[in-house]
This record gives structure tokens, C-alpha cells and sequence, in this order.
């Protein structure tokens, strides 16, 4: 299955209510059969410009990124259910690549000199 990362913004709330939005999602995520690698808070932020949804202007939200895997056809109705959710302001899905190995990123590794070396 490929790993993905689900980018929430919340409405800003409580606590209370943040938790029971986050627990909702996972729960969704559960019922749909992702498995759930990791949960992160980013904060919460100014957003960089109003968002108009469910009949509200929001000028705050709490910023969360949800690490899980699944099947690539559950990503479509995932984004669907969380548009309907009123907490959510704006829900991304973006698909993570393989950790690349730092060899294969930063070229060949260098090669050790064949002179000695002083300490």
C-alpha cells in the first residue's frame, strides 16, 4: 500500500473539540482500512488569507498532518467525506515518495584517499 499524508486545517476551537475532529478522522481512516503511522500538530496560525466555508469567514486555524497507508482508491471518497465535514477547513492528500538514501540523492560516495592522512 502506498504511504500517504493527509494535511488538515481545523477551524479554531477548543481543545476538546480539536481532539474529536482528529479522532473522527482517524476513525474514518480506520473504517476505510489505512493504517495510521503517525499523527503531528503543527500549530495553531494566522491563515495567510480568509476562507470562506460552511457559512463562516475563518481568519485562524490549527494546522495537522495525519501519516497513514492505503489503497490509492480510497483517496477520492476520503477528500469527499472530509469537504462535507464543517471543522475542516482544507483537506490535502499528497503521496509520499520512498526515502531516497543520501548516496542516491547526493551522487556517488566519495572515494576514500589512497595517501595516508595525519591526525
Amino acid at each position: 500500500m502506498p504511504r500517504y499524508e493527509l494535511c488538515l486545517i481545523l477551524k479554531a476551537m477548543q481543545r476538546p473539540e480539536t481532539a474529536a475532529v482528529l479522532r473522527r478522522t482517524v476513525e474514518t481512516l480506520f473504517e476505510r482500512g489505512a493504517i495510521v503511522r503517525g499523527l503531528e500538530s503543527l500549530g495553531d496560525r494566522r491563515l495567510p488569507y480568509k476562507i470562506s466555508k460552511h457559512d463562516g469567514r475563518h481568519t485562524h486555524g490549527g494546522y495537522f498532518t495525519i501519516d497513514f497507508h492505503s489503497s490509492p482508491n480510497i483517496v477520492s471518497g476520503l477528500l469527499d467525506h472530509l469537504e462535507r465535514d464543517i471543522d475542516v477547513l482544507r483537506p490535502t492528500v499528497l503521496k509520499k515518495d520512498i526515502d531516497i538514501s543520501k548516496a542516491q540523492c547526493c551522487g556517488p560516495a566519495p572515494e576514500k584517499s589512497k595517501h595516508a592522512t595525519f591526525q
